[in-house]
C-alpha cells in the first residue's frame, strides 16, 4: 500500500510540475579558488542554486585549462547535480539551456538517471521504463572535448575515510606513481586518512560541494526523496581536478561486489555508479566528450571484500581512525546498529583480533541479538540485500567461518552455524580469486597482485 501511495504521489507531482530547467551557471576564478553556482528551475515554481568551490593549491595548473575547458567541466558537473533536484518531482521534461546535447549524450544521461536512481524508484514504488520516463532537450551550442597532455605518472586517489580508499592510498603511495589524494566535502575520517597516510589538506585536492537548502525544505514538505548516484558526481568533479593537476589517472576504490544487483532477479543496484558497467560507460563518454587521454578506473575492482579486508588488516595505523558508517557520518562514529557497521565488523573478523574489533566498534556486534534481522540480510537468509555498500552472502559466511577460530565458549548469537559449515574451501578460494573483468592498466594490476600475494 505504501508503495502504491508513493507511485500515486509520483504521478501527481509529474502532472503538477511538468518540466525542469537547467537554466545557467556562473563561474568565478580568483587567486584563492574556482567557484561555480548553478541555477535550476522546477516548473517556474521552485528555484535552486547549488554549487561547488575548489580552494587554490600550488600544484594546480589552471593556466592550461582555458575558459572553454573550465566551462565544459562545470557544465557536466551541473548535469549530474541536476539529478538530486529533478528527483523531487520527477518531471517528464528536462530542458538544458546552457548547451545542446547530441542524441548519444541524451541516451547516456537518461541511463544515468534510470539506473542511478534504481534504489530511489524501487523504494518509492515507482514503476517506469527507461524509454519513456523522461525526455531531455538542449539549447545553444554543443560542447567540445579538450586536448592537452596529461602526466601518466600522476594519479588522483579519491578518499572517503573508509577501509577501501585506505587500501588504495597505502598501496599506491609506495609505487612509482605520484599520488594526489582527492576529497569531496572533507569529513573527519577522510582528513585523518590522508594525515595518517603522510599527506595533508595542502598536499591534497579538496572540493567543497554546496547543496541548496531548499532541497531539504521540499523533502520535509513531502516531495520525493531518496538515493542519488553520488559516485557519478564524484566522477565528473574528479575529472575536472585531474585535468587541473595534469593527472592522467583517477583511481577509485570500488570492489567487485559493487557490480551485484541488490534485488534478486532485477538490475536494481543502489550503487550503479560504482559498478564496472558505469566505469565502462563513463570511459566511453569521457573519451568522446571530455578528454581522450583521461583514464578513470577502480583500483580495487579485481578484488572481493574478503581480499580488501585482508589488505586493510596490514595497516593497523588506520584501525581506530577509519569510518564507513553512513548513519554515524555526521558524528564521526560507528552507530553499531546498521548493515554497514555489521558488515564491516564481520568481514574484518578473520583478520583483526576480536578484542581490537570490540574496541573499534564499542561492542561485540556478532553477539548483539537486535542485529539478527540485519545479519539475515547479509548472510543470504533473506533475498533482498541491504541498500548499502556491503559484500555478498558468500563473503560474509566465509569470513564468519574463519573468524570462528577466535571464539572461546558459546558461539555469538548472530551466527547461523549451518551456514558456516563447509566454508573452508570457499574462504580460501575467495582469498585467491582474481576477477577477470576490470579496467586496470597492467602496471596498476601488478601492484594489486603483489600486495595480495603478501597476504596469502
Amino acid at each position: 500500500m505504501h508503495k502504491q501511495q508513493n507511485h500515486s504521489k509520483f504521478l501527481d507531482l509529474r502532472e503538477k510540475y511538468p518540466f525542469f530547467i537547467f537554466q545557467s551557471y556562473d563561474i568565478k576564478r580568483t587567486k584563492n579558488s574556482l567557484k561555480a553556482v548553478y541555477s535550476f528551475n522546477l516548473a517556474d515554481q521552485f528555484y535552486f542554486h547549488p554549487g561547488f568551490e575548489i580552494p587554490t593549491r600550488d600544484f594546480y595548473d589552471f593556466d592550461h585549462l582555458n575558459d572553454e575547458v573550465i566551462d565544459l567541466m562545470v557544465f557536466h558537473i551541473g548535469l549530474v547535480e541536476l539529478i538530486s533536484y529533478w528527483k523531487t518531482a520527477c518531471p517528464p521534461k528536462v530542458i538544458i539551456e546552457p548547451h545542446r546535447l547530441d542524441e548519444e549524450q541524451i541516451a547516456w544521461w537518461k541511463k544515468i538517471y534510470f539506473h542511478g536512481l534504481g534504489e530511489f524508484f524501487f523504494l518509492n514504488g515507482i514503476n517506469i521504463s527507461q524509454n519513456n520516463f523522461m525526455t531531455i532537450s538542449g539549447k545553444g551550442s554543443t560542447t567540445k572535448p579538450s586536448y592537452f597532455k596529461l602526466d601518466q605518472k600522476k594519479v588522483l586517489v579519491p578518499i572517503g575515510g573508509g577501509k577501501d580508499s585506505i587500501v588504495s592510498l597505502e598501496i599506491l603511495k609506495k609505487s612509482d606513481f605520484q599520488i594526489r589524494p582527492f576529497i569531496l566535502n572533507p569529513r573527519e575520517a577522510s582528513l585523518r586518512t590522508i594525515e595518517i597516510g603522510g599527506f595533508n589538506t595542502h598536499k591534497s585536492v579538496i572540493v567543497n560541494r554546496h547543496l541548496d537548502k531548499k532541497l531539504l525544505e521540499l523533502n520535509e514538505k513531502g516531495f520525493l526523496n531518496g538515493h542519488t548516484p553520488f559516485s557519478a558526481l564524484l566522477a565528473f568533479v574528479s575529472s575536472l581536478t585531474a585535468m587541473a593537476t595534469g593527472s592522467k589517472f583517477i583511481a577509485l576504490s570500488n570492489e567487485n561486489s559493487a557490480n551485484e544487483a541488490t534485488v534478486p532477479g532485477s538490475e536494481i543496484n543502489h550503487q550503479y555508479s560504482k559498478s564496472l558497467e558505469f566505469e565502462d560507460d563513463f570511459a566511453r563518454y569521457v573519451r568522446k566528450y571530455i578528454h581522450s587521454d583521461l583514464y578513470y578506473f577502480s583500483f580495487l575492482r579485481p578484488l572481493n571484500e574478503l581480499q580488501i579486508a585482508a589488505l586493510f588488516s596490514k595497516f593497523p595505523q588506520h584501525f581506530f581512525s577509519f569510518r564507513s558508517c553512513n548513519v554515524g557520518s555526521k558524528t564521526d562514529s560507528w552507530c553499531g546498529h546498521c548493515p554497514k557497521c555489521l558488515f564491516t565488523y564481520a568481514i574484518l573478523s578473520p583478520f583483526i583480533p576480536s578484542d581490537i574489533l570490540r574496541k573499534i566498534f564499542g561492542k561485540d556486534m556478532l553477539d548483539d541479538e537486535s542485529l539478527i534481522p540485519i545479519m539475515k540480510e547479509l548472510n543470504g537468509d533473506v533475498e533482498v540485500k541491504p541498500f548499502e555498500c556491503v559484500g555478498t552472502p558468500a563473503e560474509v559466511n566465509a569470513a564468519l567461518w574463519k573468524a570462528g577460530d577466535q571464539w572461546l565458549g558459546d558461539v555469538p548469537k548472530l551466527l547461523n552455524v549451518k551456514k558456516m559449515k563447509n566454508q573452508n574451501s570457499i574462504f580460501h578460494k575467495l582469498l585467491k580469486n582474481r576477477q577477470v573483468e576490470h579496467r586496470l592498466p597492467d602496471n596498476f594490476y601488478s601492484l594489486i597482485k603483489k600486495a595480495l600475494d603478501k597476504t596469502e
